[in-house]
């Protein structure tokens, strides 16, 4: 399955047992927006700590999470950032939101509030489990 995958859950990838993990390094069917990348190394210092790994451990698994998904910079979906903007319950979450509805993918995120919306499909980890498996 194809789908979006915003910032927090990407957060998780560095959780070296997570589930999150698992799903990302066993397909390349994830694709997110350049803007994450941007978030992720703003907030590394936090990871590093949460995640216990050092700042080149830090590194090395950003440039493999580069290698299981793909990033979008804005420009390849600016034409759908005022829709996004919307429908979007925070204005943080429009790109990505822009993003999925530009290549009709869900999102995969644990953001209750993005659920209440109704133009774009919000899968959490719990549901992309029941959908998978």
């Amino acid at each position: 399955m194809k789908c979006v995958v915003d910032t927090n859950i990407l957060f998780s990838f560095f959780k070296k047992d997570s589930l999150t993990r698992k799903f990302l390094l066993s397909s390349n069917n994830f694709i997110s927006s350049s803007l994450a990348l941007t978030e992720l190394k703003k907030y590394s210092p936090l990871i590093i700590s949460k995640f216990n790994i050092s700042e080149k451990e830090f590194l090395i698994e950003l440039n493999r999470l580069k290698r299981y998904v793909k990033f979008f910079p804005s420009p390849f979906y600016k034409e759908y950032l005022k829709s996004a903007l919307i429908i979007s319950p925070d204005k943080e979450d429009a790109d990505f939101l822009a993003l999925c509805i530009k290549m009709q993918f869900p999102l995969w995120s644990n953001d209750k509030d993005l659920k209440k919306q109704d133009k774009v499909t919000i899968l959490s980890t719990e549901d992309l489990v029941n959908v998978l498996f």
